[in-house]
């Protein structure tokens, strides 16, 4: 292992062999000498996606059938294969792997792949870095390999597939297997019985030559482990455009003290959004225990902030809705705020004591209102109706989530004086009505609804409104025709005929909604 500096660009990836064993172990007991499997059902059969190190050590690899693991080990303990939980335990492996560089990739289903250029300010070098992620992950009972490489793909190569040693990241790279191509498995198998069973050997072919005879897919993934061809790096969070952190040397145990330290940051941020210009739409305070996990906390708001006081008591209120409280658990070592989203924002007056003007009056009231009901409830529970440019009724209007729904289009009302011409309720899907008419395409004089005949006294319309044309080519959208109506009783219905005689022999009538 090598102990250069960390300013090139480098990647380190670590693969966890047994990570769905490791997982369970965690949150289940189980005798500790009986081999573990995950089956799951592929093609009709059982058959293992999944060992522990002892089902390993007893001949068990992925892909066997689980009766021929059950006839070899009589005392095999079989599991179901849960991705799901394991991607999730993957994901909270990752968000603790974020203490030491901001570009951490999932390499599921047991991987992960960091981006560790620029993080020489916080170690000495690689393998001081490595002997503290192991550390970590130790803690939590994980079993790591690391592998350091030039491009992303040469670190995953090196972490899954290299078996022996070798002098330089050059030399291990050309003596990996094939195999670490991940091709398709008859290309792999052209490739050995063609004699070409390393890297170094396939490596030493030109590329033309191997994309004729064994595809371009092979040629591609060659290049890219030998750094000839790029292989970008998707983080799971993209990396903030502010962001803050704290570091301790003795970890915090006090959830109370660790509050009081993320205040301090969100002045730091504060700060420097405004040399920027730019006020925050969305905060995430993350909190690095030293046991290598970490909990993070987002709150969003509906306008552009600098305002500590309400990112603070947003802050607040997520925690205090908490169902899992924050845990320090051995203490937090390390705090970081970060603001994935900024918008415009101009500078405010200023107080004589310091500090900013909070703006006043009822819509700073309500949006504030907004932001803490979307905090305490979530995000989809708090919507708000926006105007839609359209003039089919029940597109007209759209719910999106309040906090970040758009400016609205100005709603469409009646003239002065004049009645509604849209009533409040509409039937989604409006229901179905029998009406009697004088002529076909005349207004209705009679109509049936949920057993019930109701008398036209009044009407007005029709109020003909055309499908979209787009949709009209695709499926033969009809026209409506709309009338307001008022029965006997002086109850106001909004009627339409679905349909025009030349569009449809028998277009069909409709209730849209009730006026009040």
């Amino acid at each position: 292992m090598t102990n250069k500096p960390l300013g090139s660009r480098r990647y380190l990836a670590l693969f966890f062999p047994y990570l769905p064993a490791e997982r369970l172990c965690r949150t289940a007991s189980r005798p500790p000498d009986a081999p573990l499997v995950f089956a799951e059902k592929l093609r009709g059969a059982l058959r293992i996606a999944s060992v522990d190190p002892a089902a390993q050590t007893a001949g068990l690899a992925a892909g066997m059938p689980l009766a021929d693991a059950r006839a070899r080990v009589p005392e095999l303990i079989a599991v179901t294969h849960d991705p799901v939980a394991d991607h999730a335990w993957l994901d909270r492996l990752a968000l603790g792997c974020n203490r030491y560089t901001p570009l951490v990739a999932l390499d599921a289903p047991d991987g992960l792949i960091l981006d560790i250029a620029g993080t020489g300010h916080l170690f000495a070098g690689e393998a001081e870095l490595i002997d503290d992620a192991e550390m970590r992950l130790s803690r939590l009972g994980m079993t790591t390999r690391f592998a350091l490489g030039p491009t992303a793909d040469a670190a995953r190569a090196l972490a899954r597939y290299q078996t022996r040693p070798a002098p330089d990241e050059a030399s291990a790279i050309r003596r990996l297997p094939v195999l670490a191509l991940e091709l398709e498995p008859e290309a792999t198998t052209a490739l050995v019985r063609a004699g070409l069973k390393t890297i170094g050997d396939l490596a030493s072919r030109p590329m033309a030559n191997i994309a004729a005879r064994f595809g371009a897919g092979a040629a591609t993934a060659l290049r890219r482990l030998l750094g000839d061809a790029p292989s970008p790096l998707d983080p799971r969070i993209a990396p903030p455009p502010v962001a803050v952190e704290r570091r301790f040397a003795e970890p915090l145990g006090s959830t109370a003290h660790a509050s009081k330290i993320l205040a301090e940051l969100a002045g730091e941020a504060i700060e420097e959004m405004l040399e920027r210009g730019k006020g925050g739409r969305h905060f995430r305070a993350t909190f690095f225990r030293s046991d290598g996990l970490a909990r993070s906390i987002d709150v969003e708001t509906g306008h552009a902030t600098r305002d500590t006081g309400l990112v603070m008591r947003l802050f607040a209120e997520r925690m205090d809705s908490l169902a899992d409280p924050l845990d320090p658990g051995f203490g937090f070592d390390m705090i970081r705020l970060a603001v994935p989203r900024l918008d415009p924002l101009g500078a405010t007056q200023l107080k004589l004591e310091g500090g900013e003007v909070r703006p006043s009056g009822q819509g700073a009231a309500m949006n504030e209102l907004v932001d803490r009901m979307t905090t305490r409830l979530g995000r989809q529970r708090v919507r708000k109706w926006i105007a839609e440019d359209t003039h089919i009724p029940e597109q007209a209007q759209l719910a999106l989530p309040a906090i970040d729904a758009p400016k609205p289009l100005p709603w469409r009302g009646p003239e002065p004086g004049e009645p509604p011409t849209r009533p409040f309720y509409l039937f989604d899907p409006p229901q179905p009505i029998e009406v009697i008419a004088e002529v076909p395409d005349g207004p209705p004089q009679r109509f049936r609804w949920r057993r019930a005949f109701h008398a036209v006294r009044r009407y007005e319309g029709p109020e003909r409104i055309a499908a979209e044309w787009w949709r009209r080519r695709d499926n033969g959208g009809l026209t409506r025709d709309y009338y307001r109506v008022e029965d006997a009783h002086g109850r106001r219905y909004w009627l339409f005929r679905h349909g025009l005689y030349d569009e449809k022999p028998d277009p069909r009538w409709y209730i849209h909604g009730v006026f009040a």
